[in-house]
């Protein structure tokens, strides 16, 4: 197997070399930045470990609380004025009664509870299949100043597909 020292050129004006002048792969050509193989190792794993902790940590803080309820964004509101306009999801039951279709312009106007705090949230596109009346929603958007939701996205459950049969 061939060596895997650099080719280096020696010269032989003006040094007396025990090699002459010529092309050598003796030891010791090689300059590896005075690292040891195991120290490159630490810093390249310490590196790869920092990233994936940064990573994990920021995804974290991101989805820490996946959504505020009603009273959650109402008591966060008051205790902080500039939460306006800021993007959040609000996971509450829609009001029956409440659902109105615009189908000519897609928007859909609807209220959202969980039972003691209400929102008004206007949505622009189409709804999900599983939205009806009194249906749980996650809504994703913005609270604006004059008190309703402008959502960009709206997620509904269907409770009959998705929970167990009671057991008798």
């Amino acid at each position: 197997m061939p060596s895997r020292r650099p080719w280096r050129f020696i010269a032989r004006r003006g040094l007396r070399l025990p090699y002459g002048g010529r092309w050598s792969r003796q030891a010791g050509t090689r300059y590896n930045g005075g690292m040891n193989a195991g120290t490159k190792f630490a810093i390249g794993a310490g590196l790869i470990v920092a990233s994936v902790g940064y990573l994990m940590a920021s995804g974290v803080k991101e989805t820490g609380q996946y959504f505020l309820t009603p009273t959650e964004l109402t008591q966060k509101v008051a205790l902080d004025p500039s939460f306006y306009n800021v993007g959040m999801r609000v996971g509450a039951h829609v009001v029956r009664g409440t659902v109105s279709k615009d189908v000519a312009t897609q928007t859909l106007r609807f209220e959202v509870s969980d039972g003691s705090a209400r929102y008004p949230v206007v949505f622009h596109g189409l709804p999900p299949d599983t939205f009806t009346d009194s249906v749980e929603v996650v809504v994703e958007g913005r609270l604006q100043k004059d008190g309703v939701i402008h959502a960009t996205n709206v997620l509904a459950k269907c409770g009959s597909r998705y929970e167990s049969v009671p057991k008798a």
